[in-house]
């Protein structure tokens, strides 16, 4: 099951990512590129940070993956492509 679409990491990747290297989600992010897609993580962060904390001991030192905003606004007129 692909979980982030944008980079087709899946599920079973994520999970043998972080049972080999007991990384953080962010770690997890990075050895993975779950979460680096053009979405910036809004469909995958969640189940990334759930597959990390499964995998290790709960450290409260640990940082949890962001939300990534789009590099610049796009307005729905300009999705729809008609001019106004």
């Amino acid at each position: 099951m692909i979980i982030c679409r944008c980079e087709e990491v899946s599920y079973k990747e994520l999970e043998n990512t972080a049972a080999r290297y007991k990384c953080s989600a962010r770690e997890l992010k990075l050895r993975t590129r779950a979460g680096m897609g053009y979405c910036g993580g809004r469909s995958c962060r969640n189940i990334v940070d759930q597959i990390a904390a499964a995998a290790n001991e709960p450290n409260p030192t640990c940082v949890s993956l962001k939300y990534q905003p789009p590099i610049r606004p796009v307005s729905f007129k300009n999705l729809g492509g008609e001019d106004q």
